[in-house]
């Protein structure tokens, strides 16, 4: 009997070596993707348009938070000096939201403070909102891809529900893997486009986010450099 029993064990073993594994099924990703339907070609869509707005727009905030470390103390040894048109030339030149920034505050020079740092922030909101461009598509990539998953799941959920109904008795795997197909593979691509567009989504908001600080610091040393000529 132990002989027998080591032999079943032999036989079990010989089945799952690699060599038997090659005998394997595989199924090639455009095969998976062809299986979802017109569902998968949206999906397709979306991610191609999400990842072009992160790429297009990570590099534009990259650029935007890139400052020259000689920028403000050059702009305020021309203040000190009274050489306001080369502060202005310097701006000009600084082809950044920091350099229009202080650029306009120079332009308001001889007006209330207040003033001034209203309009440096009026145009701190328009560079903002220049920056924000196409981010929310983003956000609506990331919560309409699984949403159109799911409908891909019910949709492939219904066609072999249909199929069962019109087999009659005569209802086999074959026969079901079709809505089936469906009904998984929209499912997992929409999450895969929805998870990435909001992992996209996030890194261009926290680079925002850290443009704004950089700004917000900026227009603060720009307003304490006005009051140093008013306390010599």
């Amino acid at each position: 009997m132990i002989p027998a029993l080591l032999l079943q064990l032999h036989e079990t073993a010989q089945a799952l070596t690699p060599e038997a594994a090659k005998g394997e099924i595989t199924l090639p990703i455009i095969q998976l993707v062809i299986k979802g339907g017109w569902i998968m070609a949206i999906l397709g869509v979306l991610s191609i348009i999400a990842v072009y707005i992160f790429i297009e727009r990570y590099l534009v905030i990259s650029r935007a938070a890139r400052e020259d470390k000689n920028f403000m103390n050059n702009i305020r040894s021309f203040i000190l000096a009274g050489k306001l048109d080369s502060a202005k030339a310097l701006c000009q030149t600084n082809n950044s939201p920091i350099g229009r920034m202080i650029e306009k505050g120079l332009l308001r020079l001889g007006k209330p403070l207040n003033d001034i740092n209203a309009a440096i922030e009026n145009v701190g909101k328009l560079e903002i909102s220049k920056l924000e461009k196409n981010v929310a598509g983003l956000a609506t990539i990331a919560g309409a891809a699984p949403m159109l998953g799911f409908l891909g799941t019910v949709i492939g959920m219904i066609r072999a529900f249909y199929d069962m109904s019109m087999a009659g008795n005569n209802i086999d795997i074959q026969l079901l893997s079709t809505g089936i197909y469906q009904a998984m593979i929209t499912t997992v691509g929409g999450l895969i486009v929805g998870i990435t567009a909001y992992i996209f989504y996030n890194v261009l908001v926290a680079r925002i986010q850290k443009v704004v600080y950089i700004l917000e610091i900026r227009t603060s040393e720009f307003m304490d450099l006005l009051h140093e000529p008013a306390k010599k």
